[in-house]
């Protein structure tokens, strides 16, 4: 469930920007918490996909190979490649094809590096370089910055394991990035603002915590009384960073890059919580649990139709009158009402991924490891 609000948040974020750069007043006589709370938390949502992340690589590698100091080099990188790379070369293809055909919102400028500078940041894990030091490519294109994280994240990490696996240097190591990550997204990031949301080690504290976490799950068992503990404090604090953003800024942990650390064991917390209880989710959270299944596709994805769906929007003829721009913000809901934008680009997205020959379970290793 937590992935698929993560996507949701991810989804509405790209919604807002488009919105904003047409200049359609659709948050107008809104009250601006609640407009934060809907639409601005798209980083927020990626920060809680690397908690959900480190949790997942490291309680799957614990499954399958019992320790982490017998982690399998090969093994774990024929993983990761056979669940990220169908769906990525695809996308990248297909964004080549349509920068050569000039295609609008498709085109990597010359200032930025061009399609070939691009392609070979993508491929090699540093789009998010390539933006801070060249400003933001294409919508489709910077999307990747934070499979660039995931992937540095995914070339290290059986390295570390196989090395430090059996000692506490590990838990030494995962601290150690619990603790830089606020600094690498102020001090560490010069002010640059493009770093300070993209760099690698401002996502790593999220993506440790969930490394910390899974392996504090299986090693440990809880007392429900403390469960339950944990999981009130770990749905404060999400429910505090995401819904009252503007109090966490007054409070200065915006500006000392505490929020995202918070959210991050907040996540944790929740994670922690329905690993070792087996929590499931009620039926009416079964769109967000649909949505965060296909996250991946979604993510990769969504950007071509929130661009369709943009140019019939703002097509001549179908213009925004003002009724039309103070219900736009209603029809943002969440999937669960079957007939808003984040239901409209999940069903539309899916059926991308899935034309393209490259549903879930072609895109990754066979016994649904992760």
């Amino acid at each position: 469930m937590l992935r698929g609000l993560a996507i949701f948040f991810v989804l509405m974020n790209h919604i807002n920007l488009r919105l904003l750069i047409a200049k359609i007043p659709y948050s107008r006589g809104v009250p601006e918490e609640l407009v934060n709370s809907l639409v601005w938390n798209g980083q927020h949502g990626v920060q809680i996909f690397f908690a959900i992340s480190g949790f997942l690589i490291t309680s799957v590698s614990l499954r399958r190979w019992g320790t982490l100091s017998r982690v399998s080099l090969r093994g774990f990188y024929l993983m990761r490649f056979a669940r990220i790379a169908p769906l990525l070369f695809l996308l990248l293809a297909v964004l080549s094809i349509l920068h050569l055909a000039q295609s609008k919102d498709f085109v990597v400028s010359a200032e930025t590096g061009g399609i070939r500078r691009a392609l070979f940041a993508a491929l090699t894990f540093h789009i998010n370089i390539l933006e801070a030091r060249s400003g933001y490519l294409p919508g489709n294109w910077d999307i990747l910055w934070s499979l660039s994280v995931e992937e540095m994240f995914y070339l290290f990490f059986p390295v570390v394991c196989r090395l430090f696996g059996r000692g506490k240097f590990l838990l030494l190591l995962l601290a150690s990035f619990v603790a830089v990550g606020p600094l690498a997204r102020t001090v560490l990031a010069h002010g640059n603002e493009i770093w300070r949301e993209y760099s690698y080690l401002g996502g790593m504290d999220a993506i440790a915590l969930g490394c910390l976490t899974a392996l504090v799950v299986t090693r440990f068992e809880v007392t429900r009384e403390a469960l339950r503990t944990l999981a009130l404090l770990g749905s404060l604090l999400l429910i505090f960073i995401l819904c009252f953003s503007t109090q966490a800024a007054k409070f200065g942990l915006e500006r000392i890059g505490l929020d995202m650390t918070l959210l991050a064991i907040g996540a944790c917390l929740l994670i922690a919580t329905t690993a070792q209880t087996n929590w499931r989710a009620p039926r009416v959270l079964s769109p967000l649990l649909q949505l965060g299944q296909r996250s991946y596709e979604v993510y990769l994805t969504h950007m071509f139709i929130v661009f369709a769906l943009f140019r019939i929007f703002l097509s001549p003829g179908n213009q925004c009158s003002p009724s039309r721009c103070s219900s736009l913000l209603s029809s943002l809901s969440l999937p669960s009402s079957g007939n808003g934008w984040p239901a409209i680009i999940l069903r539309l997205s899916t059926i991308l991924s899935a034309r393209g020959g490259l549903r879930r379970k072609r895109s990754q290793p066979s016994g649904r490891l992760l």
